[in-house]
């Protein structure tokens, strides 16, 4: 059920995506390492978030990262992802990270709405700090 939700995911905004029994045993791979969280919400489920962890280099805490947040669309608007944001904080808090951090694309408004709703910035120092980046490569 997971894998195919990240499979329709990437689908949705025209990504490759492996076939969801892959995606389902890559998932578990995760969960079995131990550093990986999925929040999953709504009766299908209808969304998830996917929460990596690893030890901090500037803190005692840990990072965690927002892998992915996903909600179908038939779901989108009634609050289930902020209830996954919100459930994704706390069980970021509760595992002992003391930062979150997002990539998200610049066309996605919805989506950084609720992320910046929610205390997140993409300036360095608060508002009036200098933007900051995400880069990433295929290696």
């Amino acid at each position: 059920m997971l894998g195919r939700l990240l499979s329709q995911f990437n689908q949705e905004f025209d990504e490759p995506t492996p076939e969801p029994p892959v995606l389902a045993a890559r998932l578990e791979k995760l969960l079995t390492d131990g550093d990986t969280a999925i929040l999953v919400g709504g009766d299908g489920p209808d969304g998830l978030a996917i929460l990596r962890f690893r030890s901090a280099l500037w803190s005692s805490g840990l990072e965690c990262y927002l892998a992915e947040l996903y909600v179908v669309p038939a779901r989108r608007g009634q609050g289930l992802g902020r209830a996954l944001m919100e459930a994704a904080l706390r069980e970021a808090k509760r595992r002992g990270a003391d930062t979150m951090d997002i990539g998200v694309d610049e066309p996605d408004i919805a989506a950084r709405r609720l992320y910046e709703s929610l205390g997140f910035t993409n300036r360095v120092g608060g508002d009036d700090g200098p933007l900051m980046y995400v880069y990433e490569r295929d290696l």
